[in-house]
């Protein structure tokens, strides 16, 4: 028993210990219910039949535990479908969308389907053609996230009556679920406002920018809408000089900040980075500067890295709620095919405000916001 007291023995499937390929009905057994019930279950259309909740957990379990499988491809031909579940996003690197990507496997999981991701590099011809090869497998669903040509998905999947829903970027013409960006840029724009006030400066005269991000997108535009909100709440200039649009790249985003300093002769007061890849770009000018300068600077992130809590200067933060996102875009896609999601319905999702040193959770705001202090 030597160095075996306290582990757990694994279980063996089923399936493999008396060498029978387990069946729909062996699950129905196990979930004590009918065939026809698991069957929905695992197809993903147990809505449809007003089947509970908790009768699709069971069921769900029922076959995980069994080591049961069904036969995509032979459901697809006799259903018309593939049990495969798109989603295209730009890239794979950015921590943003790498958790969105997790978060939909996970929810694509749970409902026994497939799910196939694309990096599209924020391509409008590359998202065409990954929506075109999605359909081409017969998949079931898509989600969009991060699109640089929504309307083009869009009509794409309309002319191929494929479910489909937008998250990150949304789409006039169908349903999106997105992070409340305005809400979330005017939160963090306020509390590098009141860092700036603490430290002494007044505000009216405080010079506060907005670095990073394409203004042609919806989620920038809006977020700022939210960043110039909060300086007119507070009384200060909102002028289109304060806004750098510089897009997302890294080495864009580090000479616009170069640029910055050299118009104003140092940092600004306030400094809103617009995503983390932008910042990226913008850590090693800020860390090449003289101590004392950059800590006469509030800096701010529209994004969020446990990394920047350990920099030598605090980061103010905001974080996108991956997980609710994602929940409400399978809301939409999981609503039953006589009760369509209403075209342009737009969900937003508010973000969370990350406090310099501190990355637990957060509690609510009453400004729609989560305010992560410990």
């Amino acid at each position: 028993m030597t160095g075996t007291a306290n582990r757990t023995a694994r279980p063996r499937s089923p399936s493999a210990a008396d060498g029978r390929k387990r069946t729909i009905y062996d699950v129905a057994a196990r979930a004590g219910a009918s065939a026809s019930t698991v069957s929905a279950v695992l197809s993903g259309s147990w809505q449809d039949r007003r089947i509970s909740a908790d009768t699709a957990r069971r069921v769900t379990l029922a076959a995980t535990e069994l080591g049961y499988s069904p036969n995509l491809q032979a459901r697809g031909l006799r259903q018309a479908r593939s049990g495969l579940v798109g989603m295209i996003l730009p890239e794979h690197e950015n921590r943003f969308f790498a958790q969105l990507a997790q978060a939909f496997s996970k929810q694509t999981r749970a409902r026994a389907l497939l799910p196939a991701i694309i990096s599209t590099r924020r391509d409008p011809q590359e998202e065409a053609r990954s929506v075109s090869d999605l359909l081409s497998y017969a998949t079931d669903a898509l989600v969009v996230a991060g699109a640089s040509d929504p309307a083009a998905i869009s009509r794409l999947c309309r002319r191929a009556g494929l479910r489909h829903v937008f998250v990150d970027q949304p789409c006039e013409g169908a349903p999106s679920v997105v992070t409340d960006n305005a809400g979330g840029a005017k939160s963090l724009a306020s509390a590098l406002l009141e860092d700036v006030r603490r430290r002494g400066t007044s505000l009216p005269e405080a010079r506060a920018f907005l670095v990073g991000g394409d203004a042609r997108l919806p989620a920038t535009a809006a977020r700022i809408a939210g960043f110039r909100e909060a300086l007119r709440g507070a009384g200060m200039a909102a002028g289109p000089e304060q806004i750098v649009a510089c897009g997302y790249a890294p080495a864009n985003a580090g000479q616009a900040l170069l640029d910055l300093r050299d118009r104003l002769g140092r940092l600004p007061d306030a400094l809103l980075v617009n995503s983390i890849t932008a910042f990226e770009g913008a850590l090693p000018v800020l860390s090449a500067l003289p101590e004392n300068e950059v800590a006469a600077c509030a800096v701010g992130c529209f994004d969020f890295s446990p990394f920047l809590s350990s920099l030598r200067f605090p980061v103010w933060m905001v974080r996108q709620r991956t997980g609710a996102l994602m929940d409400a875009a399978f809301g939409v896609l999981d609503r039953p095919a006589g009760v369509p999601e209403p075209e342009g319905a737009l969900h937003l999702v508010p973000a969370e405000l990350v406090v310099p040193g501190h990355a637990g959770l957060g509690q609510k705001q009453g400004n729609g916001m989560e305010r992560l202090t410990s």
